[in-house]
């Protein structure tokens, strides 16, 4: 029975820009000790094989320091591991996968095409194949069936099954299922996908095994599977990233804000990056997230507050007065119940908040 490890999309040197300086350039670090975790992991689990299914680096011209780290991290790796460079880290002139000294025990795939690695002492074959661009329009599997030849075959590549527009390494399920393959490891989108079985042969996506921003929540790690002599996978993921990042929606409506999202909180965040959304109704002054976030700050890695409440409707009833209040909130009704969009709608009930509070000579935060 021989144990792998499946993990895809670490963008190393990412720039982590919606962070401040500070915790921007710690992310970096943390980003690039990635692969000596992973190798401690691999080494402590007797692991056999390691698959990366591509954009290990974020860009093709990554900083050679970081190339020279995952390459003492894989080399330490007691297992083989094997690499399809994605879009985003293709392999060609300058890119840390020809520039850098790779290990023995690290085979990276380098053509646009199929090819295949045997492994005798596991009777496996490993086929894989590279971007030698930023994008590839041709499927790296059209026209291939694996030979029977008594042989476990199993497919390393960058790219989406069925996708939209033929630019990252489309993929046919047909093909898939003309393939032969007992497994095909797969990188390029980030969110993870329970394994799914396409004729004889078993695909997942791992997702991006750390989060960058809030389009990647969640928890982010790898697959660890087990492959048997019959060709037969067994899948399992592995929780790995160091933070998460989460978006929590709060309803405030008739509650103190501090106290709604206080109750709304899981019990450890200090590790994990949130953005609190503030929904429901307030009064004039809205929920205070500039207040809150201060106030909570500590509790995080990073903290943003969205307030997205709208003003309570009883306060629009003002709008029928008499008065230079009535004439301004009438006014500001006409537009946000004229909005065609959330964000117009949002705009206007700022306005009037801002404008109310001009009106009365108080602070909105």
């Amino acid at each position: 029975m021989l144990t792998f490890i499946h993990a895809a999309d670490f963008h190393l040197d990412s720039a982590f820009g919606a962070l401040d300086q500070r915790r921007s350039a710690a992310r970096r670090r943390e980003s690039r000790e990635t692969a000596l975790r992973l190798s401690n992991y691999v080494n402590s689990q007797g692991v056999d094989l390691v698959l990366l299914a591509g954009d290990l680096f974020d860009s093709a011209a990554a900083f050679r320091e970081t190339g020279e780290q995952l390459s003492a991290a894989l080399g330490q790796m007691e297992a083989q591991v094997f690499i399809a460079p994605g879009n985003h880290d293709w392999y060609g002139p300058g890119s840390p996968w020809r520039t850098v000294d790779w290990p023995e025990n690290v085979h990276i795939f380098s053509e646009n095409a199929l090819t295949a690695v045997e492994l005798p002492e596991w009777n496996l074959v490993v086929h894989g194949a590279a971007f030698t661009g930023p994008e590839q329009a041709e499927s790296a599997l059209r026209g291939f069936t694996a030979p029977d030849d008594g042989k476990v075959h199993i497919g390393l590549l960058h790219g989406e099954v069925e996708a939209p527009e033929d630019r990252y390494g489309p993929l046919r399920k047909d093909d898939i299922a003309a393939s032969g393959l007992a497994y095909l490891a797969l990188g390029h989108v980030h969110r993870r996908t329970e394994p799914v079985r396409i004729g004889g042969t078993v695909c997942a996506w791992p997702g991006c095994i750390e989060g960058r921003g809030f389009d990647e929540l969640g928890e982010k790690g790898f697959y660890r599977g087990t492959l048997d002599e019959s060709g037969r996978v067994s899948l399992t993921f592995v929780p790995f990233a160091r933070r998460r990042y989460e978006i929590l929606e709060v309803d405030v409506t008739g509650k103190d804000p501090r106290a709604a999202v206080e109750a709304a909180l899981p019990a450890d965040t200090a590790r994990d990056l949130y953005r609190i959304v503030l929904t429901g109704e307030t009064g004039e002054g809205g929920a205070g997230a500039a207040a809150l976030e201060e106030a909570l700050a500590d509790r995080f890695y990073a903290l943003e507050v969205r307030d997205r409440t709208r003003m309570a409707e009883d306060l629009w009833a003002r709008a029928e007065e008499d008065s230079l209040r009535g004439l301004f909130l009438r006014q500001l009704r006409l537009r946000r119940d004229g909005a065609k969009t959330e964000e117009e709608r949002r705009t206007a009930e700022q306005a009037a908040r801002f404008g109310l509070a001009a009106l009365d000579h108080r602070e909105i935060g």
